[in-house]
């Protein structure tokens, strides 16, 4: 059969994959200020980790392999929390120091920047495919 849109499989992946990339730094961004979660410690900055998956179609078709992307897992950045001195603060320790989320608005800001022209950038391959493939069936209709 012919693949009248190649690559779109690939960028479709690519755009969920970035979904959740942009739904996670909204969440950091959201929770830039919360000093005290469920479990008594600072929001921790969410990351998105992605994966790359080569299609299992290796048999006798030579033809090239797509190539996936997947958001894997979201996992804790793992920097330290902000400590800033704040006596008055409800989660003041007793020398008066607040742990407040390792989020860098600026860098959440950048990041979703990045992300959102990936996406951008993945939903242009796509509406090119369905042209050339619209363009490949009026062809045949001449």
């Amino acid at each position: 059969m012919i693949n009248l849109m190649p690559g779109v499989e690939s960028a479709a992946s690519a755009l969920h994959a970035e979904k959740i990339r942009m739904e996670v730094i909204a969440q950091n961004i959201a929770n830039a200020n919360v000093t005290k979660m469920a479990d008594g410690k600072p929001y921790e900055r969410q990351v998105v980790r992605f994966d790359s998956i080569l299609s299992e179609k290796l048999g006798a078709d030579s033809q090239a392999v797509p190539q996936f992307v997947k958001a894997a897992s979201i996992v804790g950045d793992g920097r330290p929390p902000k400590i800033m001195f704040q006596p008055g603060h409800p989660d003041a320790n007793e020398s008066g120091m607040v742990a407040y989320p390792n989020v860098d608005v600026h860098i959440e800001m950048a990041d979703m920047i990045a992300s959102s022209r990936t996406y951008e950038a993945n939903l242009a391959v796509i509406k090119n495919a369905r042209s050339m493939a619209l363009q490949t069936l009026s062809i045949g209709h001449r």
